[in-house]
């Protein structure tokens, strides 16, 4: 189950915000008890990239043995 402050990678492109696939962001709320989530995501000075409304489909867990990517946006 994924929480308020959980990390989450996306799992589809977004391209109006330059967002894609794996990128990684922060749940900042959750609504009614996870069929819709509030994600933070931010570049590398802390500056907001977006903050997006979006579905359980949407996202999922970072899993252990998985390691953090950085990547240029546009």
């Amino acid at each position: 189950m994924i929480r308020e402050h959980d990390t989450v990678v996306l799992t589809r492109d977004v391209p109006e915000h330059s967002l894609r696939a794996g990128d990684v962001g922060a749940v900042v709320s959750v609504y009614e008890a996870g069929r819709a989530f509030d994600v933070e995501f931010v570049a590398g000075d802390g500056r907001t990239v977006a903050v997006l409304t979006l579905e359980p489909g949407d996202v999922r867990a970072v899993t252990e043995a998985e390691i953090l990517h950085v990547r240029a946006i546009s």
